[in-house]
């Protein structure tokens, strides 16, 4: 080989080529002097970038860098000038060692300058030096960050924001770029493609190193960008002006509307904003009346389902509860019930919080507490609106409760949501708010409980060729034919387009209305109700898998499988668990199991009273005498005054915690091998670790499944009396 007339300043790199590129390749390489061998390669398309990278570091025996994880700490020990001057990136950075990403390993006046200047060994990777450029100017000049990433968008986007709002001039942004064109531009892209894209949400995280772009799409998060950490502020201070939230509050929650026009098709946007740890969290819920047709026909119904569903819908007074957790759809499914409402030309008010839907032809009133427009008191207001029907929002409390059940009964029909798990525990959730047994038997007409999933492409999916999982053989036999999940162009390789929704629907029947005014347990109602032919969510979504519409994946990531088959599946596998957002109100759920006379005393320390009636009424039922305390020094007095033979005990209590308790009890001869379980929402590590510490004698994590209670009492109560004898 001919040297170059002027050797480039990575001329070491030549080894390397010489296995890489051909002699012709070599040959026109050397034709003419060029600065830097690297860079030339790279702009010729002799070789990938990515390639040599990987050929030099295997060469040389290096480590490849991670130009994307930047410290902080790195990036404000070495100065922009020294970065740009060698054309190193700093990664991370230790008291002896800094670790830095060049494409130059050889350059020894870099190594030595860094390591005078920063009194630190320089450890150094290999990285390409057009992606080192790239993140120099995005770590050290954030301000460029939003043109590159839109000089990569092919495609433009009409996005207009038409809610009315403060003039930009009036607000302290703190960071004036959050009106600047080039952020426009990019949230505009965020919002123009996440409803192009089907998302009902989009969600800006900010994280330790970027802010992560996701849309959920058929109800799955799907990441589709990770921005620079510094684009973060400018972003959300941006949405905020969109929904007119007070951007220099970073410390509180915030909620807010805003409706813009995407190509000249007018949309609703909810926007929340969270603090957390690396920043603000921003969610966009995309509220598309275009993508969300407001039939009961649209919602993929089985036929047997609508029919009961409709049926219900023909009373003229009482109370049709929609239940589920969030995002199953119960707005919609409410909805779409007041449209078929609508049709019998009937007046209908509802009280929503907050509306997410504006509905042609229905008075819709939005809840705002600051001005005392509570749930209850519009209730009060609408029903001297002569309303013939009412949707409310959610029954959250008991007031809310109260007035929806008395308008039920005075000649109104009334929707509503609750969140429980199935349909039969809505009774029970009426009952811990605080509502006679016999009024909500007067006055419940039925409840819907749903989920959803999501619906087979149609122009991809295929029969599934392998056996069903074992547990799985009883509810698809393997003469059935099923369908698996392939991906295509339509539905964005995915295997999925669009969800159906599975519901129970519970109709109250004479004998259903006799056990809930005879205040009945839960699987007495639901006995009742299958007599009449209810379905559980689970043989609503077996039927949906056998009909090819989803799949047994899509059917157990929704709904648990019952454990017995025999078992009504809406009552299998039951357990203790919080049935409103606040997580204050809790319904048994689990297997009923025959009970044990056992006389021995059982004390229940838990400040939330719901939870503490539910395990109440649990042990009696177990055969034990429960006795009740709300606080840690009520507690201690009532183990002194009733010597029970175990203490169930809550950790966090007021006035006095759990641990005190422990302590107290440990430290006395008299209480000294007493058990206790302990009952805690912590699940780590150190809070399980300091309970035994202090002397529990067995660890219980909320929610739980009653039989592990039960068992667990039965256990220790037993292993005491043993002792004894």
């Amino acid at each position: 080989m001919t040297s170059l007339a002027k050797p480039a300043r990575d001329e070491w790199l030549l080894a390397t080529l010489d296995g890489m590129l051909t002699i012709e390749q070599l040959a026109q390489l050397r034709a003419q002097p060029v600065e830097r061998l690297w860079d030339e390669v790279v702009k010729r398309n002799l070789a990938p970038d990515d390639d040599l990278v990987k050929a030099v570091a295997a060469r040389f025996h290096l480590k490849i860098g991670d130009v994307n994880v930047v410290s902080q700490r790195a990036k404000d020990l070495v100065p922009e000038a020294l970065a740009r001057k060698f054309r190193v990136l700093p990664l991370s950075v230790s008291d002896a060692v800094l670790d830095i990403a060049t494409s130059d390993p050889f350059d020894l006046d870099c190594e030595r300058s860094l390591a005078f200047a920063l009194g630190r060994t320089i450890r150094m990777a290999i990285a390409g030096p057009r992606r080192i450029a790239e993140r120099i100017d995005e770590v050290y000049r954030p301000e460029n960050v939003f043109e590159k990433i839109l000089e990569k968008v092919q495609r433009s986007y009409d996005v207009e924001n038409i809610v009315d709002r403060r003039n930009d001039s009036e607000l302290d942004l703190g960071l004036a770029r959050a009106g600047e064109r080039p952020v426009i531009q990019l949230v505009d892209r965020i919002i123009a493609e996440g409803i192009q894209s089907r998302a009902s949400d989009i969600h800006l995280e900010p994280e330790e190193s970027g802010v992560s772009v996701r849309y959920r799409i058929d109800g799955v998060l799907r990441q589709v960008m990770v921005l620079p950490k510094a684009a973060g502020i400018p972003l959300v201070s941006r949405i905020k002006i969109m929904a007119q939230l007070d951007i220099a509050d970073r410390l509180r929650p915030q909620d807010g509307r805003a409706r813009v026009a995407v190509s000249g098709n007018r949309v609703d946007l909810r926007i929340s904003t969270l603090p957390a740890s690396q920043g603000e969290k921003v969610v966009i819920r995309i509220l598309d009346q275009r993508s969300t047709v407001l039939s009961l026909d649209s919602l993929g119904l089985l036929p047997g389902e609508l029919t009961s569903i409709h049926a219900l819908l023909q009373a003229r007074e009482g109370i049709v509860l929609v239940t589920g957790p969030t995002g199953s759809g119960k707005t919609t499914t409410l909805y779409s019930m007041l449209r078929a409402v609508q049709a019998r030309g009937v007046n209908i008010v509802t009280v929503e919080d907050p509306v997410e839907y504006r509905l042609q032809g229905i008075v819709q009133v939005q809840v705002n507490e600051k001005a005392g427009l509570t749930f209850p008191a519009a209730l009060r207001s609408i029903l001297r609106q002569d309303p013939d029907v009412i949707l409310v929002g959610e029954i959250r409390d008991r007031e809310t409760a109260n007035v929806a059940i008395q308008a039920s009964l005075t000649g109104h029909l009334v929707l509503s949501t609750l969140h429980t798990n199935d349909a039969a525990s809505s009774v029970t959730r009426l009952v811990d708010l605080g509502i006679e047994s016999y009024k909500i038997a007067a006055a419940l007409k039925g409840v819907v409980a749903q989920r959803l999933m999501r619906r087979l492409c149609t122009h991809c999916r295929e029969p599934a060729r392998g056996q069903v999982p074992e547990r799985m053989r009883r509810w698809f036999p393997d003469h059935g034919t099923m369908y698996r999940s392939v991906g295509c162009p339509e539905c964005a390789m995915t295997g999925y387009l669009g969800r159906l929704a599975v519901e129970e629907v519970l109709q109250v029947s004479d004998e259903v209305e006799r056990r809930i005014a005879g205040n009945e347990m839960v699987e007495r109602i639901v006995d009742a109700a299958r007599a009449t032919g209810m379905r559980s969510l689970w043989d609503s979504g077996v039927q949906h898998v056998q009909q090819g519409e989803t799949t047994v994946e899509e059917l157990l990531r929704v709904l648990e499988a019952p454990a017995d088959a025999s078992a009504p599946a809406s009552i299998s596998g039951r357990h203790l668990t919080p049935t409103s957002s606040t997580g204050k109100s809790f319904e048994l759920v689990e297997d009923e199991q025959p009970s044990r006379a056992v006389a021995k005393k059982v004390l229940l320390v838990e400040d939330e009273g719901p939870l503490r009636r539910v395990m109440k009424h649990l042990l009696e039922r177990e055969g034990f005498v429960v006795h009740e305390a709300g606080d840690g020094v009520v507690a201690l007095e009532a183990i002194d005054r009733l010597a029970p033979d175990l203490v169930v005990l809550d950790l966090h209590l007021p006035r006095f915690d759990g641990y005190g308790v422990l302590r107290h009890l440990r430290a006395r001869p008299a209480t000294q091998s007493l058990p206790v379980i302990v009952l805690t929402a912590k699940s780590d590590e150190d809070s399980e670790v300091r309970a035994f510490e202090y002397g529990a004698s067995d660890y219980l994590i909320k929610p739980f499944r009653a039989r592990a209670l039960t068992a667990r009492i039965h256990s220790l109560v037993d292993q005491r009396a043993r002792v004894a004898q």
